[in-house]
């Protein structure tokens, strides 16, 4: 690796209904996973809710951590992880990122996708990803290959650093 580039990766838990009946299912510390290239995470993207009082319409998504959906839950929970990439995996990621937030209207949540990963049959759509899903095809865009499965099986859980060694 060269130079101190990173990328920031944060799983959190609102304690909403819906990510408690995702938590009953999957058994999992964490249901939302964001990506951030500031160690400030003022700018965190991901797909998730367009409205934070509605969790059935959701998209991508610039998140804040002070201000939007998690403004809305105060009991959130969250563990942040840096993962050294390098100059030019960090361009690739930017490059792919700013396509999503050029065309952000063009995409949709892939509630298909999340119920195919609890049946392990990956179902995809050209413009429709949700949240691990996008964070894991930005990485594997880039050329960082974490899993050896397709960025729409991959899940919260995933990331987390209990799970795998990847993330520090």
């Amino acid at each position: 690796m060269s130079g101190d580039h990173y990328v920031y990766i944060m799983l959190s838990d609102t304690g909403t209904l819906f990510t408690n009946l995702i938590k009953k299912y999957t058994k999992a510390p964490y249901n939302h996973v964001s990506l951030s290239f500031d160690p400030e995470l003022k700018e965190l993207y991901s797909f998730g809710r367009k409205n934070p009082k509605n969790p059935i319409h959701g998209g991508f998504v610039k998140e804040d951590v002070l201000t939007g959906t998690y403004s809305h839950y105060k009991d959130t929970t969250c563990v942040i992880y840096k993962l050294e990439v390098t100059e030019r995996e960090m361009e690739k990621m930017k490059r792919i990122l700013n396509v999503f937030i050029k065309n952000d209207n063009k995409y949709l949540y892939n509630i298909l996708g999340v119920i195919g990963v609890s049946l392990k049959e990956p179902i995809e759509f050209s413009n429709s990803f949700f949240c691990s899903q996008f964070v894991a095809e930005i990485l594997h865009r880039s050329g960082i290959k974490l899993w050896d499965k397709l960025p729409v099986m991959v899940t919260p859980d995933d990331f987390f650093f209990g799970r795998t060694n990847v993330l520090s």
